[in-house]
């Protein structure tokens, strides 16, 4: 028989109270991710989860930090312009930018790198020295899979001398975390959240999918287990459901979340349109040749084989040509 206190612990620790799964935010969203992870009062949530991203502990964990502004421009007026998703400056002077990217639309390396270089130089003033300039740490969480060449959902880049593979310099390190493998996985039961920190916070990126109408229940029910121990974890899921249960904040997000799919769409519809074009080029482009070999007498089925046209399609070319 359950007892009066272990009814009362079971409802301490129901870590969503009033709404339910479906109606949560997509963390994955910009806007969503920058309101949990961005917000002074979060700012606990944000150095484990951070921690938890660089394999961060004892000494040399995170301990504090202070949001910075989240512009990033060059050194002249003309240059391109760019609003980070999260920038942050460490107690140790190390400043973190964190972006979030819901589609596959840019460069994302060459984005990053970017963005990493306006915020290597932004603190630069007069009469400062480079060894003034403190290291920066470029974080990119990706709903979409980059890199052919692992399996793996996270990943991270230093500049290393090529033969003798020694570490040029400190200042720049970048890390790219690809979603789609991180849910393969936990699919694949190749994660276990319990004993992988990492592994529990991006899971919890990963519990709503709005693009294709999912909710992993059964990730969400692993991670609120795991809540009852973890303070922190059990914080940013009631923060969530605050932020998700705000009609402000939910207009403003599905605002953005209609954006988002509606890039998307344009470009669908433009590499389709593009893929069209090519195919009605390779079209004409066979019935080119068709026209040239039968000038030329070469049987149908011999044409057939060089253009891989249908013998339908060849004949009326042949007929065409007749009249």
């Amino acid at each position: 028989m359950i007892t009066e206190n272990e009814v009362n612990l079971v409802m301490r620790y129901k870590v969503l109270k009033r709404i339910s799964l479906d109606r949560l935010m997509d963390l994955k969203v910009d806007y969503a991710f920058k309101q949990l992870f961005g917000s002074e009062k979060n700012k606990e949530i944000t150095v484990v989860f951070l921690n938890a991203i660089l394999q961060r502990t004892g000494w040399d964990s995170i301990r504090d930090i202070s949001f910075q502004n989240i512009e990033a421009g060059g050194e002249h007026k003309e240059d391109k312009q760019s609003r980070l998703d999260l920038l942050v400056l460490t107690n140790s002077g190390e400043w973190i930018n964190v972006e979030i990217q819901f589609t596959n639309k840019y460069d994302m390396i060459k984005r990053s790198i970017y963005y990493w270089a306006g915020v290597y130089r932004a603190p630069m003033k007069p009469r400062m020295g480079y060894k003034e300039l403190r290291p920066v740490i470029a974080i990119n969480i990706l709903n979409f899979s980059i890199f052919d060449q692992t399996e793996s959902f996270h990943t991270s880049y230093h500049l290393y001398e090529d033969e003798e593979n020694f570490k040029l310099t400190d200042a720049m390190e970048f890390h790219f975390i690809e979603m789609t493998k991180l849910i393969r996985d936990w699919k694949g039961n190749k994660l276990n959240p319990w004993d992988d920190l990492l592994a529990r916070w991006l899971l919890l990126l990963g519990i709503v999918d709005h693009r294709n109408g999912k909710v992993y229940e059964d990730i969400f029910k692993e991670l609120e287990e795991i809540a009852m121990n973890d303070e922190t974890l059990r914080t940013a899921f009631q923060s969530w459901e605050t932020l998700s249960g705000n009609q402000e904040e939910m207009i403003a997000y599905e605002a953005r979340m209609k954006h988002v799919l509606d890039e998307e769409a344009m470009i669908r519809e433009a590499e389709l349109r593009e893929m069209e074009a090519r195919q009605e080029g390779q079209q004409e482009e066979k019935e080119k040749i068709a026209r040239r070999l039968l000038a030329k007498g070469m049987e149908i089925q011999d044409i057939v084989e060089a253009t891989e046209l249908s013998e339908e399609q060849v004949l009326l070319i042949k007929q065409n040509l007749i009249q």
